[in-house]
């Protein structure tokens, strides 16, 4: 049986405060992508699992973020009974923010490594 969610919190290039809901056994990273003032495209770590893998995830994996400054509230549900899923990309449009500037990309990755000795 998996374990439950963890919550953690990160911000992104524009100060932007978020909550992450996340399976610890799955999840390795996510990464932030946002087209900054300039025009020019950044990426940061929003997030990255402290904890290695301890046991399967389980066949259904579940990863929610919020930004309550941004109005954003996503949850995304992998159910992978083979466990071959190994990232997913979220595009999101932050309500009241036209074009590029609204336009925010989550990259969910796993990978997450077993524990060491295993």
């Amino acid at each position: 049986m998996a374990r439950h969610n963890r919550e953690e919190r990160g911000s992104d290039q524009r100060g932007f405060d978020y909550t992450i809901s996340y399976q610890p056994d799955w999840l390795r990273l996510i990464k932030v992508t946002r087209t900054l003032e300039s025009g020019r495209q950044s990426t940061k770590t929003l997030f990255r699992n402290p904890t290695r893998r301890e046991q399967s995830p389980g066949t259904r994996v579940r990863t929610r973020i919020t930004s309550t400054e941004q109005r954003l509230d996503f949850e995304i549900v992998v159910n992978d009974p083979r466990q071959v899923v190994r990232r997913v990309i979220v595009e999101t449009a932050v309500p009241g923010v036209s074009g590029e500037a609204g336009k925010v990309v989550f990259s969910v990755d796993d990978e997450n490594p077993p524990a060491s000795g295993r």
